[in-house]
């Protein structure tokens, strides 16, 4: 039993959890990330570039699918293949897994960079609204972000537009960014810029002197 114990602990492993967390972000399938293991597995038992043959032997695909993934992987940058001259001038050939690595991690930071601006866009609208977020006021600002595609400059500008109006609440800000998406509107200069040109315009004096803000870079959408 004790030898057989020493068998599993030596017939370890150690594979990225990221990599299998992570892979299809990568836009890698589930065989071809089997197909990276299998190299992964050929070099550390000293297989620096296994055939298409070999790797195929352990999955249920056919030589023919192998090579035509491999050659994939290496058109993705996910793969590459290195040459090695050895003794004699003998030249050898390799895969390396550098390039995915490189990616893998790459991606990651990027994701986390974003889940954090997400995060605190949620914060900003509790700090203005002054209490939590309802799932459906979370819902809302998740359809700005991955359904509209709006900028999150252009939602702090809707958000702040809201506030100046003294309108704080989720559908004048959608309005708001309805409104600037018909107009072409993507960034907040190009949103400040409107509010400019309306208001000078309209030269509505009165609304200034109403309230204490500079009301010259903003307009009410939803009473245009």
């Amino acid at each position: 039993m004790k030898q057989n114990m020493q068998y599993i602990l030596h017939d370890q492993m150690n594979v990225p959890a990221l990599l299998i967390e992570k892979f299809a972000s990568l836009g890698l399938n589930e065989t071809q990330l089997a197909i990276i293991l299998q190299i992964y597995t050929a070099q550390r038992k000293g297989n620096n570039f296994p055939t298409p043959e070999e790797i195929a032997e352990h999955l249920t695909i056919s030589n023919e699918v192998c090579t035509n993934l491999l050659r994939q992987l290496i058109q993705k940058d996910l793969l590459a293949i290195e040459e090695d001259q050895a003794d004699y001038n003998i030249i050898k050939e390799s895969y390396s897994l550098d390039p995915l690595w490189q990616k893998l991690y790459t991606v990651d930071q990027k994701v986390e960079k974003v889940d954090n601006k997400v995060g605190e866009v949620f914060q900003k609208f509790e700090r203005e609204f002054g209490r939590p977020l309802s799932p459906f006021e979370i819902e809302m600002i998740n359809n700005w972000l991955d359904e509209d595609n709006h900028d999150i400059s252009l939602i702090y500008a809707a958000l702040r537009e809201a506030v100046l109006m003294g309108k704080i609440n989720f559908k004048y800000i959608d309005r708001i960014l309805i409104e600037w998406q018909k107009k072409g509107i993507k960034t907040s200069q190009q949103a400040q810029q409107s509010s400019k040109s309306f208001h000078s315009h309209q030269q509505n004096t009165s609304v200034k002197k109403e309230h204490p803000y500079d009301k010259s870079l903003y307009y009410n959408w939803l009473e245009e």
